[in-house]
C-alpha cells in the first residue's frame, strides 16, 4: 500500500479534528515516547487534524524538536524527577511514577489548565507513569482517549489501547481496559515515521547479498548511561573486515556526545551523527546494527536491518526476547564483561554463515512500517 495514498483516505473525516498528545521525553524516560507520538501526530496532521502537545519541561525534553516540526506544544513546569527508573512515588503505586515528577492529580490539574475550554476530539497518552486515574479525570475534557501502553501493567480507561509489541496478545489487556475498548497489539501497529515504509523496499533489495561493510551503534536517542562508549570499547577489541566503516547515532541531549566523539576518533573509519534527520536512510544504508532493544528496533525491522540487541531498561526485556526468539535479532549478554567476547563470536559468526540473510528475512514479517496509517483509519473511524 502506497503511504501517501493510504494517509489520505482519512482526510475528509479528521479534517479539523483537534488531537492532543500527553506524552514526555527526559533523560530517565527516553526519547522513543514522544517521537513515535509525532511520528503519528505529522500523519493526522497530514489528514487534516490539528495536533498539540502537553510536555513536561524535564532535564532532556524533545519540546523544542516538537514544536520546530511545526506543532503547538504547551510545556508543564519542570520537577525533579523523584530517584530514577522503577522507583515508586509513594501513593502512586506504579514503577514508573517517578517518571512524571509529580504526582498524577498535580499533572491532571496542569494538563486541564493547559487544554483550557478548548473542544478536544481525541486526546492520546503515551507515559508510563498514567493511569486510569489520570485519563478518568481528563474524561470531560475529551471526547475519545487512546492509551499507549508497552507494559500491560496498570489499569486504563480509553476508548482505544495500542500496545506495538511483538509478544504482546489482546487477552493481555482483559480486565485493564474496558470491555468497549478497541485493543490494537503488535508491531504492525507500530508508530513509525513513513519514511521507513517508503524505504523498505530499497533497503531489503540492497540485502540480497549480505555483506558486512558499514556497522551502526544506536542505544537510544539519550544513552544517559554511556552504554555507547561500553560497544566502542568492545568493538575495538573484534576483528571487523577490513573495509567495514562504524556510524554512532545519539541524540542531541544525549550527556555522553563529547566522549563518545572523542572515543571514536580514536578508532578506525568510525564516525558520530548527532540529532540526525534522515535515520532512516541511515538505517537502510547499513548492514548490521548494534542497538537498544526500545522503538528502534521496530524500526530495523521494518528496513531489514539485522540487529545484536542489547535490554539496557527492565520494560525492553519482553520485546527484546520475542525478537530474538522470532529469529528478527540476535540478543547480546554484556554481564560480568562479556560484551566483547560477545561481539566477537556473534558478529563472526554472521558473516561466516548466512545469519545476516535469515534475520532480514524474520525481520520482513515482523512490521511493514504501515502502523501510522492503521492507527489513523481506526481514529477516523472513531471520529
Amino acid at each position: 500500500m502506497d503511504v501517501q495514498s493510504a494517509a489520505g483516505t482519512a482526510s475528509s473525516a479528521l479534517t479539523g479534528a483537534v488531537i492532543v498528545f500527553r506524552a514526555d521525553a527526559s533523560l530517565d524516560i527516553g526519547s522513543g515516547h514522544v517521537m513515535r507520538c509525532l511520528a503519528l501526530a505529522n500523519a493526522l496532521r497530514r489528514n487534516g487534524a490539528v495536533c498539540r502537545f502537553v510536555c513536561r519541561g524535564h532535564d532532556g525534553n524533545l519540546i523544542g524538536q516538537i514544536r520546530a516540526q511545526g506543532f503547538d506544544a504547551y510545556e508543564l513546569p519542570a520537577s525533579p524527577l523523584v530517584g530514577g527508573t522503577g522507583d515508586v512515588i509513594p501513593g502512586e503505586g506504579l514503577a514508573h511514577a517517578a517518571w512524571l515528577g509529580v504526582g498524577w492529580e498535580t499533572d491532571a490539574m496542569q494538563t486541564v489548565a493547559a487544554l483550557g475550554d478548548a473542544r478536544i476530539d481525541w486526546l492520546i497518552v503515551d507515559h508510563y507513569a498514567l493511569d486510569m486515574r489520570w485519563e478518568k479525570r481528563l474524561r470531560a475534557n475529551c471526547q475519545h482517549l487512546v492509551a499507549i501502553d508497552d507494559l500491560a501493567d496498570r489499569n486504563h480507561d480509553c476508548d482505544v489501547l495500542l500496545d506495538q509489541n511483538l509478544n504482546r496478545r489482546a487477552e493481555d489487556y482483559v480486565g485493564l481496559v474496558p470491555p468497549s475498548s478497541k485493543v490494537l497489539v503488535g508491531p504492525m501497529f507500530a508508530l513509525l515515521r513513513e519514511e521507513f515504509a517508503a524505504l523498505r523496499d530499497y533497503s531489503f533489495a540492497r540485502r540480497e547479498t549480505p555483506k558486512l561493510a558499514h556497522l551502526l551503534v544506536g542505544m537510544g536517542g539519550v544513552d544517559k548511561d554511556n552504554v555507547t562508549g561500553k560497544v566502542l570499547e568492545a568493538l575495538g577489541k573484534c576483528a571487523l573486515p577490513a573495509d567495514c566503516r562504524v556510524t554512532v547515532v545519539l541524540g542531541a541531549h544525549a550527556p555522553w556526545i563529547s566522549s563518545v566523539q572523542a572515543q571514536a576518533a580514536r578508532m578506525p573509519a568510525t564516525e558520530v551523527v548527532v540529532g540526525t534527520s534522515d535515520i532512516a536512510r541511515l538505517m537502510a544504508d547499513c548492514d548490521l546494527a548494534i542497538g537498544a532493544a526500545g522503538t528502534s528496533a521496530w524500526e530495523r525491522c521494518c528496513l531489514g536491518l539485522p540487529s545484536l540487541l542489547m535490554v539496557l531498561a527492565s520494560n525492553q526485556s519482553a520485546g527484546a526476547t520475542a525478537l530474538h526468539e522470532a529469529g528478527a535479532a540476535i540478543l547480546l549478554d554484556d554481564g560480568q564483561n562479556r560484551l566483547a567476547l560477545e561481539l566477537k563470536s556473534k558478529i563472526h559468526a554472521l558473516v561466516e554463515s548466512q545469519g545476516l540473510q535469515q534475520i532480514q528475512l524474520a525481520c520482513r514479517r515482523v512490521t511493514d512500517g504501515m502502523g501510522v496509517t492503521r492507527v489513523v483509519e481506526v481514529i477516523k473511524h472513531g471520529n
